[in-house]
């Protein structure tokens, strides 16, 4: 079916941009090298999604109810527009890209659904919020912790670089839970995929953009906005998955950039404003806003010259 090859090519925009989210901190570092992230990142997308990737493909369905066709056109557009943020190094949401394209295509086809879009949007403000919060509060706890019973260095930067690791697969696994229904929930509520092979080929396709173009996006979250020591880049990889995590619980996919760069910007706030990079921090935030809207603006131009 030729019509997946865009939900192909929206999971392949996915990974390639989404992989900094949670081991970006830590390639910049220096704790991990960019290829062993990459191998870890695409184990624990695959997993995250089989597992948990269910939970979120009723959310993108309700949105607009769409024919198969119109279901490529939307993720086509999607894809593009990650394509175009990753091109230019800048980490955005697929979440507000694929929602976006889905509101212009149900407005073309007089089927968009905008009282669910209250939920969404809540959750969308709540993830860079909640996990700058998480990550504030992580660094003290933990930090206490940790200077109060791991007293040798050589000990305490083992388990730090550890645990750095693990929070990163934990990440992983949070994007593939939650992030899967970007690429292929328009095909399951269409009928055209069982959840299952949603999962399965969404995740695949995630991997593969892993793989092969996520070197940019990870120079972006891992340097230039912070800079980070290894206690910093676990504290905000774990901040950063958990709140992922919880919305795939609640069921609404969330922008894992959002809340790695919330969660980053709360350990800088640990370390002074000074330590926070605002010009980058702006020019996420101004890629946040203009993904939803170039998404849907994309697709319905697209729909209008080719949907029949």
């Amino acid at each position: 079916m030729w019509e997946l090859s865009a939900g192909i090519f929206m999971g392949w925009s996915l990974g390639s941009n989404d992989a900094a989210n949670f081991f970006g901190t830590g390639v910049g570092a220096k704790i991990i090298t960019y290829r062993k992230a990459t191998l870890l990142i695409s184990v624990f997308v695959v997993i995250g999604a089989l597992l948990e990737g269910e939970k979120c493909f009723a959310t993108v369905g309700e949105i607009s109810r769409l024919d198969l066709k119109m279901a490529f056109f939307t993720t086509l557009s999607a894809g593009i527009m990650v394509t175009l943020f990753t091109y230019f190094g800048l980490p955005t949401s697929t979440s507000q890209a694929i929602i976006g394209a889905l509101l212009g295509g149900g407005l073309y086809l007089g089927k968009a659904d905008f009282g669910k879009l209250y939920k969404i949007l809540v959750c969308w403000i709540l993830t860079p919020m909640g996990a700058l919060i998480i990550s504030y509060l992580l660094y003290h706890l933990l930090g206490r912790v940790v200077n109060q019973y791991l007293k040798r260095p050589l000990l305490r930067d083992a388990l730090i670089k550890g645990g750095l690791v693990l929070s990163g697969c934990f990440g992983a696994y949070a994007l593939g839970s939650n992030n899967v229904a970007n690429v292929t929930g328009v095909y399951v509520s269409t009928g055209t995929l069982s959840p299952f092979y949603g999962a399965l080929i969404g995740s695949l396709s995630i991997a593969f953009g892993v793989l092969t173009y996520s070197g940019k996006v990870m120079e972006t979250v891992g340097r230039k906005i912070v800079a980070m020591d290894s206690y910093s880049a676990f504290i905000a990889g774990l901040g950063s998955a958990l709140i992922v995590w919880i919305f795939t619980q609640v069921g609404v996919p969330v922008s894992s950039s959002q809340s790695v760069v919330g969660a980053v910007a709360g350990v800088g706030l640990v370390k002074g404003i000074r330590a926070v990079s605002i010009k980058s921090l702006v020019e996420i935030v101004v890629g946040w806003i203009s993904t939803p809207l170039t998404g849907g603006i994309l697709c319905y131009i697209l729909v209008v010259l080719f949907y029949r």
